[in-house]
């Protein structure tokens, strides 16, 4: 009987289960076995190496996988393909239009460029994460062609880059797209794991904005006092709704004698439905809020003032919407956008966006010592991490002031005794405690 060892390494027999490993006619080595496929099926996979030993770790490899319950991929085309299926079949059945659009731009702009022709299967960490350093110190006006279609060009069509690159908000942005497309394909079983999630790009540096101090914020509402919209800049800094959430209020949203105003729709304009109403950005930003006496007077007088517009004028269109166009219909975010634009011109001040009057609102009711919970509440805020998050520098603003108000506590005291004292007294003794 011939003993194991003495066995040709390709006629050696392997465990059940454990595959078979040969050697072809060509010289390469072959690995065969059953892994997990999708549907909780079994399928036959084979691999190929230059030595019995590399074969045999592949296979391996996949079988281990197999065994924790990873199927094997079954994606044969290329990222570009899947991206393309991702954003047309999925991505537009749970997003936002005006999200889906931008998805659709970052995707047709930069991942089907960059990683477009590679195997959706063949993508590694390695491959996103050197096309995203590439795209971190690459020219866009030179990668897209923005200077050849230029009236008057000026960068690389003249031979003088203008080392136009992205920021690293933008590049978070388009990782984080990338993330979500892969991270449908792993849960479709198309391939065994999230690629882009072991990229780390950083944390960039939130957007800067200049909220309004509270002097400038008195200056905005009177120059805005004679303005048929003045109740809604009211209403703007004293709740910190956001524009499409004041341009979708009706009148049946609130409750002007109870002082309430129930948060349910956003107003906005997108490229197929033109101004469309939509549900509020997050669950939680359908709330309720109470309104300070200011807004309710102003929104009675607004009240008034719409009733008598709609009496006299014949074209009205009655909209049910608080703040309307002369004819009545909803605004436009844009004209609205134009409009407080040319009250910061009328008033005096420096240009902001209109979303900073949602910074002013929670940038003036902390430094008044409002809580963060219930400045997250009234913003509808998701989370109070995002609150904590956004506004952080106002919260070390608030610290650096108390800390200063107690070390002038502590420092004060001490400073005047030893002022009024020639130094041969002894201190003063603790009162005694029982």
């Amino acid at each position: 009987m011939t003993a194991p060892r003495d066995t040709p390494a390709s006629r050696r027999v392997r465990a059940n289960g454990d595959g078979t490993v040969y050697q072809r006619k060509d010289g390469r080595w072959e690995a065969a076995g059953y892994v997990l496929a999708p549907g909780n099926t079994r399928k036959r996979v084979r691999v190929y190496g230059t030595t019995r030993k590399e074969a045999l770790a592949k296979l391996t490899e996949k079988i281990a996988a197999s065994n924790r319950g990873l199927p094997v991929p079954s994606a044969q085309g290329s990222v570009a393909a899947y991206l393309t299926y991702w954003l047309e079949n999925v991505a537009v059945h749970h997003l936002r239009e005006n999200t889906h659009t931008r998805y659709t731009a970052v995707v047709h702009r930069y991942l089907i460029p960059g990683l477009g022709k590679k195997k959706l299967t063949k993508l590694t960490t390695k491959d996103v994460r050197t096309w995203l350093n590439q795209l971190r110190t690459t020219c866009q006006c030179c990668t897209r062609r923005i200077d050849a279609r230029r009236d008057q060009p000026r960068c690389c069509t003249v031979g003088q880059c203008c080392r136009k690159q992205l920021s690293p908000l933008t590049l978070t942005y388009i990782h984080s797209v990338l993330k979500s497309a892969l991270e449908h394909a792993v849960r479709e079983e198309e391939i065994p794991r999230n690629v882009a999630r072991n990229v780390c790009t950083g944390t960039p540096r939130p957007r800067r904005f200049e909220p309004l101090t509270a002097d400038e914020a008195r200056q905005l509402l009177t120059s805005a006092g004679g303005h048929r919209l003045h109740a809604l800049f009211e209403l703007a800094l004293h709740t910190g709704l956001r524009k499409g959430e004041l341009l979708g209020l009706r009148w049946e949203d609130l409750d002007l004698d109870a002082g309430t105003a129930a948060i349910r729709r956003t107003l906005q304009r997108t490229a197929v439905g033109g101004l469309t109403t939509l549900p509020t950005k997050t669950r939680a930003s359908e709330r309720r809020i109470a309104l300070p006496t200011r807004c309710l007077q102003s929104l009675k007088l607004h009240r008034e003032q719409q009733h008598e517009r709609e009496a006299t004028n014949t074209t009205w269109q009655h909209s049910g919407h608080v703040f309307t166009t002369v004819q009545g219909t909803p605004i436009d975010p844009t004209n609205l956008t134009r409009t407080f634009t040319t009250l910061l011109r009328r008033a005096g001040l420096r240009r902001i966006r209109f979303h900073d009057l949602r910074h002013s609102t929670a940038t003036l009711l902390l430094e008044q010592g409002v809580e963060l919970v219930v400045i997250k509440e009234l913003l509808g805020h998701a989370h109070i991490g995002v609150t904590a998050t956004v506004y952080a520098h106002v919260r070390l603003r608030l610290q650096r002031d108390a800390i200063d108000m107690l070390g002038t506590a502590l420092n004060g005291p001490a400073i005047i005794e030893t002022a009024g004292s020639d130094g041969d007294e002894p201190p003063p003794c603790a009162a005694f405690v029982r």
